[in-house]
């Protein structure tokens, strides 16, 4: 059975099938359902004035959480009852949104505004939002105080000998008990960040000696030599209490309104209409830029993707996490703060023409200094996005001939729509593409195909599942259940295979969603060996994209969209990809394995469960034997790998920082730790340096050595054991 109907049953509007809702750029197919209601022709006027103009809730905000509530309790896929379980992390959600670092509100407010913390459901199907608007004009009273004392504590002495901590977990954070409190928060805010202004001065300085100012690869982000670090703190400040002023109507709609839906799972939200254009314009992939996918948290822009073949993918500097500070155009342009700007300005600024150029303050995900990426824009095409292939030769095999392997990079799962639709002959999709490497790899003699999933978040279902047909003979690749308790099998239908030998897949903690249905599918199917991090991304959802001016108008008028989740994938042999992923049958040391960024990292993920096993035929090229010899043959070398040793200690590094609940504010401790951190991140620039100008399919360093080993071992395990024929 084709996906070709997949959740089209569910949802009586204009509807988007994805496969992985963090990753909307790599959504390449979507499945358009269009349902006409009877309903009125005309639309409520939307006027969307600064929050703290609004003297009553708008109409219209209130037709919108109503219908947003009926679809949640009609049609998420948990069927969660609206109840005061949703209410109280709606109200968590909420106010972790608006004062994340609990900086601004006191213990007394947070016990006024708790009073609420059991109505959210009522307000939510009443389509009542006069708690959001309340809560954040005393916000903003909270925020006019604390920027005023920021003001006032960056002009004055601090002393740095004196061995105090600031909080830097979240969880370990309090609300300040009353105004001397908040002071000495701030105070102590204050010092973290001019200490922090401090160290990358000395780190700049330390660069320019030894000639390194100019690194292509990153340069680090200081103000400049000229510029007082407290006027830096006066013009964050400013930035901070300009921007919280300008919060209009529609971003305290979507701000509340997901912090009600978010407490269903994560990846459910509402979109307002400007946020609505955003996604479709990323959708469509129209577009001039970075190629990268933002949100916004803890008032930092934040990367949550990276399209496969954009300008960001291609520079390789960017990464998932990575947290956007600062914003210039071209060579010469000034560095403006975008710390707590407004996501879509932040977007702005970014977007460009194709061919010019964007430099980026970025705070990078896996530690160390601040630095400044320069990036020039470009545009997406499918060319990009698609497969690659390229023979490797890993040393002789017993008749002296090379060894080869055929190596595919796969960064997407895609295909071209609109020709397929057109039934054109020669539309371009994934299944299609790997087939002709296939092709020409056979034709090269090769021993082994390794497959490289490790950066692709997913894509088109029907591709993830044409192509690990491509591996196997038939039968079924997925499972899916709706919100009704029904399950579907979706089968690879085709019989015959385009590569019948040795195949290893490789995978990170980044592959996700249809990635991890062709991983898990290999792997039941005892097929391959899945090589990587320790599991995958873990993201075994759907998600539907809801037009709410469909719902309410037939058409007609702007309200923005629900992106709901309405059902969950399941592998053929019954286990859900949810939270835990598709385990490695052999693990590689990797930094993004410390990430805390997969499904179960997430509030209030779905569970993970199961369902019955589909019937299939296993093959017999996988067995534990030989895991287990892979694994200790793999293990050795990495043991006696120089470069497997100093990526160990990056990642020990890494974990003994992420677990630290607090930073000294002590001057000599501080600059000791930022240097620490910083003597690891001087060699990965180094090696990152090297690599930036080479644009070959395969990059060969201690890692892939070491994938091309695991292959070289697969394949004549496979070959001696004689374990190629199907049961």
């Amino acid at each position: 059975m084709r996906p070709s109907s997949l959740g089209t049953h569910l949802v009586v509007s204009k509807v988007v099938n994805m496969q992985n809702s963090t990753l909307y750029a790599r959504v390449l197919t979507s499945i358009l359902v269009l349902v006409s209601l009877n309903s009125p022709a005309s639309v409520l006027a939307r006027e969307n004035p600064p929050v703290q103009q609004m003297t009553q809730q708008r109409e219209l905000d209130r037709t919108i959480i109503r219908v947003v509530a009926k679809i949640m309790r009609d049609q998420h896929l948990s069927k969660h009852r609206l109840d005061d379980e949703i209410s109280h992390r709606a109200f968590d959600q909420f106010l972790r949104a608006l004062d994340p670092l609990k900086l601004y509100f006191l213990q007394n407010d947070i016990v006024e505004l708790r009073r609420s913390r059991d109505a959210i459901d009522d307000f939510a199907i009443n389509g009542n939002m006069d708690f959001a608007i309340s809560t954040f004009k005393m916000f903003l009273n909270r925020v006019d105080q604390r920027v005023a004392m920021a003001h006032e504590l960056i002009d004055m002495d601090h002393d740095f000998s004196i061995d105090e901590q600031i909080p830097i977990e979240p969880d370990v954070i309090q609300y300040p008990g009353n105004d001397g409190e908040a002071r000495d928060r701030m105070r102590k805010q204050i010092k973290y960040m001019l200490l922090g202004l401090e160290s990358d001065k000395i780190r700049a300085e330390k660069r320019k000696a030894d000639g390194k100012e100019q690194s292509t690869a990153s340069r680090v982000l200081t103000p400049d030599a000229n510029e007082d670090p407290r006027e830096v703190l006066h013009r964050r400040y400013r930035t901070v209490l300009k921007r919280w002023h300008q919060m209009d109507a529609d971003e305290l709609l979507e701000i509340y309104v997901s912090a009600l839906t978010t407490s269903f799972d994560p990846h459910t939200s509402y979109m307002s209409p400007d946020t609505l254009e955003n996604f479709r314009i990323v959708m469509s992939l129209n577009l001039d830029g970075i190629g990268a996918q933002l949100t916004s948290e803890d008032g930092y822009t934040k990367i949550t993707s990276i399209v496969p073949g954009g300008a960001a993918d291609k520079d390789g500097r960017l990464h998932v996490g990575d947290r956007i500070t600062s914003v210039g155009e071209g060579n010469d342009g000034g560095m403006q703060d975008v710390v707590d700007m407004k996501l879509d300005d932040v977007v702005q600024k970014i977007r460009g023409t194709a061919g010019t150029l964007v430099r980026l303050g970025v705070i990078p995900v896996g530690g160390g200094e601040s630095q400044i990426i320069d990036i020039v824009r470009a545009k997406i095409s499918l060319d990009d996005s698609a497969a690659r292939g390229q023979v490797v030769e890993n040393g002789k095999k017993a008749d002296g001939s090379p060894f080869r392997v055929g190596y595919i990079d796969l960064p997407s799962f895609y295909l071209d729509m609109e020709a397929a639709r057109g039934q054109s002959d020669d539309f371009r999709s994934t299944t299609r593409d790997v087939r002709n490497i296939l092709a020409d790899f056979r034709q090269a003699g090769i021993d082994a195909v390794v497959l490289d999933l490790s950066r692709n978040g997913g894509g088109s279902l029907t591709e993830a599942i044409n192509l690990t047909g491509l591996f196997i003979d038939y039968g079924p690749v997925v499972q899916v259940k709706d919100p009704s308790g029904q399950v579907t099998v979706y089968d690879d239908e085709e019989t015959g295979v385009a590569w019948n030998g040795p195949l290893v897949v490789m995978t990170s903690k980044e592959s996700a969603s249809a990635s991890e249905i062709l991983a898990g599918a290999i792997q039941d199917y005892h097929r391959g060996v899945i090589v990587g991090d320790p599991t995958t991304h873990g993201k075994g959802t759907v998600q539907s994209l809801v037009d709410l001016g469909q719902v309410m108008f037939g058409g007609a008028g702007d309200m923005g969209a629900l992106k709901i989740t309405i059902q969950q994938f399941y592998l053929p042999g019954g286990k859900s990809t949810q939270r835990q992923g598709v385990m490695s049958d052999i693990v590689l040391p990797a930094i993004t394995a410390s990430f805390d960024n997969s499904e179960a990292d997430l509030d209030y993920a779905l569970p993970n469960d199961q369902v019955a096993a589909a019937r299939f035929k296993k093959y017999k090229m996988v067995d534990a034997s030989l895991l287990d010899n892979l694994r200790t043959q793999s293990s050795q070398r990495v043991r006696t790998s120089d470069g497997f040793d100093r990526l160990l200690k990056r990642i020990e590094l890494f974990r003994t920082q992420k677990e630290e609940d607090y930073v000294s504010l002590k001057r000599d401790e501080f600059l000791r730790r930022r240097q620490e951190m910083d003597a690891q991140q001087e060699e990965e620039e180094q090696i990152l340096e090297s690599q930036l100008p080479k644009k070959e399919v395969f990059k060969l360093d201690y890692y892939s050595q070491e994938i091309l080993n695991i292959t070289r071992d697969y394949a004549e395990a496979v070959k001696n054991q004689d374990l190629a024929q199907a049961s």
